[in-house]
């Protein structure tokens, strides 16, 4: 194993999205994750990229003994991570406190959408209802159109999944010095506020308007925005800064001076009806080929087959293929503690998870495992 998480024992609790993707980046960097997954039943499929990395246990929690059988595990666990809503661990007798008891130093990660708390906490939802109640949905679109849902990136990947990890890691910074262990409360909508701290500051500077796809990052300015080519693909055109504009200009021979002033927001609508028949007059590749080596801030907009094959991602190992399955390769870079090679999960038996960590991991004279 390698990687700078290298001896970090995670107890991962099966769910959907954030979870298992925050359990994929500790694993990717060198955590032991251990899955508790329910019983396959005949015919069910298993998946394999969110869930890279990790060694998979088939249990019943609601099974005679079954919580006995975590609590054993918890106690050799630094970090236990789960994605139910509000109270399911409680019932099954997994709650923060046993678990605590069990392991003090525990770093119990909990991740959910509206967080342990609060008049929703109970209720169902997904990254489309947890975007639309911080504010964020309602800035993404065109103007006149209905919100438009950015995958589900940015809640479940992005406040979530990244928050939860963030959390971890601070948490077991902290267990360093104080040696007890506490539980995260990772929710999906503190998540994304968090994440829209700068519109905020916009909007508080009198900078951001309330209106849809007329402000500087979401499409209403022309240099920062999509364009169609003659081929029916899109570039991306940012240029924000004035000396990046200003090569932009000159790189696309425009003289005039109704794009003079940057700023000015009253032509902006004008100058995206010049810029939009400009870019339509040649083709993708061929406005690349015009802008290549120029900073204008100016990319192709790839799909999910062209990007692995961009000569920057390949360069950087960006992708990696997994049993056939081309996926993203571990993020960030480390200089000295690379990530491990991604490799599908592998399924144990629970007495191979039990001889694992107790061969890997000794308990000390006082019987605590450390």
């Amino acid at each position: 194993m390698t990687g700078a998480l290298t001896g970090l024992r995670v107890l991962e609790f099966a769910g959907l999205g954030p979870a298992p993707f925050c359990s994929m980046l500790l694993a990717d960097h060198g955590a032991d994750v251990l899955r508790i997954v329910r019983p396959r039943c005949d015919g069910e499929t298993v998946e394999d990229t969110l869930t890279r990395g990790r060694r998979t246990l088939e249990l019943d929690l609601r099974q005679p003994g079954a919580t006995d059988t975590v609590l054993d595990l918890v106690s050799r666990a630094d970090v236990l991570i789960e994605g139910f809503r509000p109270g399911v661990m409680e019932r099954l007798g997994l709650g923060p406190q046993p678990c605590l008891a069990r392991r003090p130093t525990l770093i119990y990660g909990r991740m959910t959408g509206w967080g342990q708390h609060g008049p929703l906490a109970q209720a169902a939802g997904h990254d489309i209802n947890y975007l639309a109640l911080t504010g964020a949905l309602h800035a993404i679109g065109r103007p006149g159109e209905a919100p438009a849902p950015p995958l589900n990136l940015v809640a479940d990947f992005g406040g979530g999944a990244m928050l939860l990890a963030f959390g971890l890691m601070a948490a077991l910074f902290e267990v360093r010095r104080s040696g007890r262990g506490q539980v995260v409360d990772a929710a999906m909508t503190d998540g994304v506020i968090l994440l829209s701290t700068m519109i905020h500051e916009m909007k508080g500077a009198g900078q951001w308007s309330l209106a849809r796809g007329e402000n500087l990052l979401d499409g209403g300015a022309p240099f920062y925005d999509t364009y169609a080519c003659a081929d029916g693909k899109y570039l991306a055109v940012g240029p924000i800064e004035a000396k990046f504009y200003r090569t932009l200009m000159e790189r696309c021979g425009i003289e005039d001076p109704l794009f003079d002033d940057q700023m000015d927001r009253a032509r902006w609508p004008l100058m995206k009806v010049k810029l939009a028949d400009l870019f339509r007059m040649c083709t993708r590749d061929e406005w690349c080929a015009m802008l290549d080596g120029a900073d204008a801030c100016v990319t192709p907009v790839l799909d999910w087959e062209e990007a692995p094959a961009h000569p920057h991602h390949r360069a950087r190992g960006a992708f990696v293929e997994v049993d056939g399955i081309t996926q993203p390769a571990p993020a960030p870079r480390f200089s000295r503690t690379p990530a491990c090679a991604p490799h599908s999960q592998k399924r144990v038996t629970l007495d191979d998870a039990l001889a694992h960590w107790r061969v890997t991991q000794p308990a000390d004279e006082s019987g605590v495992v450390t």
